[in-house]
C-alpha cells in the first residue's frame, strides 16, 4: 500500500523513527535535495541528446544525493554510521569534472542568461534548486558532513559549466545580460 496515512497529521518520520513536523528544517532539507534529484532526472535525459558521457556523471549525480537525502534524514549517530556515505573522492570527482568542462568552453566574463536551448535552461534549473538545498542544509543548524556542504557547492558550480556546455557542442547560443 502507498499510503500510510502515518503523516496526516503533518509529521513524518526521520530514519530511525523519530517523528518530526514536515516543516523541519531536516524535513526541508533532504525534501530539497529529492526535488534536486529530480531536476538531476530531467537534466540527464536532456543531456542524454547532447553527451552521453554527462548522461553517465548526471546519474551518478543522482546517486550520490540519495546517499545525501538518506543521511540528512537521520539524526541518529548510530544509525548515520551503517549508512552508505559519499565516496571519499566525490567532491574531487565533481572538481575534475568542471575542470573538465571548463577546459572545452570559450572565456567569459559577463552574467549568464539562462537559455539557448532547453538542457541548458534545466541545467539553469537544477543549480539553482542545487542553491537552495545548500541554503537548506545549512540552516538545518546541526552537524552534517563537510563533505555533503562541499558536494553541494560544488554541484551547483558543475551545472553552471554544465549549462555553458549544452549550448557550445550544440552550436546554439549563450544568452549573456546587458545592462542596455
Amino acid at each position: 500500500m502507498i499510503y500510510t496515512k502515518t503523516g496526516d497529521q503533518g509529521e513524518t518520520s526521520l530514519v530511525g523513527g523519530t517523528r518530526v513536523s514536515k516543516c523541519d528544517a531536516r524535513v526541508e532539507a533532504y525534501g530539497t535535495v529529492d526535488e534536486l534529484n529530480a531536476q538531476i532526472g530531467v537534466t540527464a535525459e536532456l543531456a542524454s541528446a547532447v553527451d552521453k558521457a554527462c548522461y553517465d556523471d548526471l546519474k551518478k549525480i543522482q546517486n550520490h544525493l540519495f546517499i545525501i537525502q538518506t543521511l540528512l534524514a537521520t539524526e541518529d549517530e548510530a544509525t548515520y554510521a551503517r549508512l552508505p556515505q559519499l565516496p571519499d573522492d566525490a567532491v574531487e570527482w565533481l572538481e575534475h569534472q568542471i575542470d573538465d568542462i571548463t577546459g572545452k568552453l570559450p572565456k567569459n566574463n559577463a552574467f549568464v542568461i539562462p537559455g539557448g536551448n532547453m538542457a541548458n535552461a534545466q541545467c539553469h534549473v537544477a543549480r539553482t534548486v542545487c542553491r537552495r538545498a545548500e541554503r537548506r542544509i545549512v540552516a538545518m543548524q546541526c552537524e552534517v558532513d563537510g563533505s555533503i556542504r562541499r558536494y553541494m557547492n560544488r554541484l551547483s558550480d558543475y551545472l553552471f559549466v554544465l549549462s555553458r556546455l549544452m549550448v557550445l557542442v550544440t552550436g546554439d547560443k549563450e544568452n549573456f545580460w546587458s545592462a542596455k
